[in-house]
């Protein structure tokens, strides 16, 4: 895939951290140079000139603001941040394990383009996404975390949260108030007790971005379970992923389970968590969990029936109160064309779009939740450099108006 001339020269926001910053663009199509093309500026009201550019991807918005200098005007006035249309998720891909450079899907134009995260962000670290924005956490002491918005560019530090200093297991997640703007991260710390394989010191910290401060929701000791990376925040609830521990799962268990915890409630008094325990819908290599419109909806690996630790199909459920519904599973020509897929894969969504992806390719599969349609996404250009080479990313929706 040939490397077009740079896509666009990336402008202010108002924000005075933006500066100019060049994106590149990969795409098939060339761009012919119209003639004889009649200004909409004198035929059009500036109110509907706006309404009409609020309804173009956010790449074309950037374009647009480069025709002149009213449409800069226009795209980069507060007003028109708050009524351009909410965009279809974008996939970010990183480059390597050791960079943070990576490519971002448009699924709308179906184009790739080049993006730079902040220079202290690797793969490695956790990375959560909503309404916008993304939080990342460092996983060396997993103290360390950042709000930030992928398209305009700025960022915000967090205070650390409390809890254990160095846990087993970490799970982030955040959620944004659309209206407000206001967002919780949550973070469940998981340890095991010394010298006590079977039990698991867990706790629920939440941030909250009005006060700016972080509180201690819950502090627990599970029995033959663990916390582990995978969590969610949904309609109002915190889930996540536990793990059965050591030979606990001879007797009968699956390998996984999930909890569920109500952030409204915000006091761990008389709160046990196993007894908002819910199983899993069948035996699992590995489970996502993402937020689709406040639903909740697991991506998860089909383990063979009598050897659970291999991947033999992947399905997709959503969850009604405590029962899973079926959505979809991917068909056999999709799965094999991932090529070899280990048991544990990188998936994440939001709106109706699910993003699936090997560890060992940078193939990436898009499942519309909508249509129930699998689509192979455009090549990506990262390339495979080494045969040990991983590769990961994270979903995210390009908001132009919400800042940490």
């Amino acid at each position: 895939m040939e490397v077009n001339t740079p896509w666009i020269t990336y402008y202010r926001y108002d924000h005075p951290t933006l500066d100019h910053e060049e994106f590149d663009l990969y795409s098939d199509v060339f761009v012919e140079e119209n003639k004889g093309v009649v200004s909409m500026d004198l035929i059009l009201p500036d109110d509907l000139l706006e309404r009409i550019l609020s309804y173009l991807p956010i790449a074309s918005i950037f374009r647009a603001g480069c025709v002149c200098r009213k449409w800069h005007e226009i795209v980069t006035s507060k007003r028109f941040c708050l009524i351009a249309l909410e965009q279809k998720p974008w996939y970010f891909m990183f480059t390597s394990t050791e960079e943070p450079a990576g490519y971002a899907y448009d699924p709308t134009l179906r184009k790739w383009y080049g993006i730079d995260l902040p220079y202290f962000v690797t793969s490695s670290w956790f990375i959560t996404s909503s309404s916008g924005l993304v939080c990342f956490m460092n996983n060396d002491n997993r103290n360390e975390l950042h709000v930030y918005n992928p398209i305009t560019k700025c960022c915000k530090s967090l205070i650390e949260p409390p809890g254990l200093k160095l846990s087993d297991y970490s799970a982030l997640a955040i959620s944004v108030d659309k209206v407000s703007q206001a967002y919780n991260i949550s973070v469940v710390k998981s340890k095991q007790v010394p010298e006590n394989f079977y039990q698991w010191d867990l706790s629920v910290h939440i941030y909250d971005s009005e006060t700016m401060m972080w509180v201690t929701l819950l502090t627990e000791v599970l029995t033959g379970w663990r916390g582990g990376d995978e969590s969610v925040i949904c309609n109002g609830f915190l889930y996540f992923l536990i793990y059965a521990t050591g030979g606990s799962i001879t007797d009968g268990r699956q390998r996984h389970g999930l909890v569920r915890y109500n952030l409204s409630s915000r006091s761990s008094r008389s709160f046990l968590l196993m007894n908002n325990f819910i199983p899993v819908p069948c035996s699992l290599t590995c489970g996502r969990l993402m937020n689709l419109k406040e639903r909740l909806v697991m991506v998860g690996g089909i383990g063979k029936q009598d050897r659970s630790d291999i991947i033999k199909g992947i399905g997709i459920w959503v969850l009604n109160g405590k029962e899973w519904q079926e959505i979809a599973r991917m068909p056999q020509k999709f799965f094999q064309g991932f090529g070899e897929f280990d048991d544990v894969f990188a998936s994440s969504g939001t709106d109706d779009l699910v993003y699936i992806q090997s560890y060992g390719a940078p193939a990436l599969l898009v499942f519309d939740m909508n249509h129930k349609q699998w689509k192979w996404s455009q090549k990506c250009p990262v390339t495979k450099r080494f045969p040990l080479q991983l590769f990961t990313g994270f979903c995210f929706e390009p908001r132009l108006e919400i800042d940490p």
